[in-house]
């Protein structure tokens, strides 16, 4: 089922918003090359990506611990690593992608497929 859940407008590139979808709580990516959705939550402690850094066009960085994913795939590309100590929680707290969702846009509409 198609959710619309933002105008392309209301994004700017290199930014995100947080919408809902059924229940999950999802972020939009409006990124240089599309626009992506990954669940709004960092997949290490659960606590909310909302004020998540992009960082090089592709990543969301955890502003808690800085576990870094690929916002395309949803691909861990650095767990958590601050403050020093962190490490010590991996081990019990495996790396775990984020979910995401194919987005469609059709005009200024975004959509995203659930």
């Amino acid at each position: 089922m198609r959710h619309p859940v933002a105008k392309i407008s209301e994004i700017a590139q290199g930014t995100s918003k947080l919408v809902k979808v059924d229940d999950d709580k999802v972020l939009i990516f409006h990124l240089s090359d599309g626009v992506y959705a990954t669940e709004a939550r960092c997949t290490h402690l659960f606590r909310s990506m909302e004020k998540g850094k992009i960082v090089e066009d592709k990543c969301v960085q955890c502003p808690l611990h800085r576990a870094r994913f690929d916002i395309r795939t949803g691909e861990v590309v650095e767990w958590a690593n601050f403050p020093p100590g962190v490490q010590l929680l991996n081990a019990v707290r495996k790396e775990k992608a984020l979910k995401t969702w194919p987005v469609e846009v059709e005009g200024n509409q975004i959509f995203v497929v659930a």
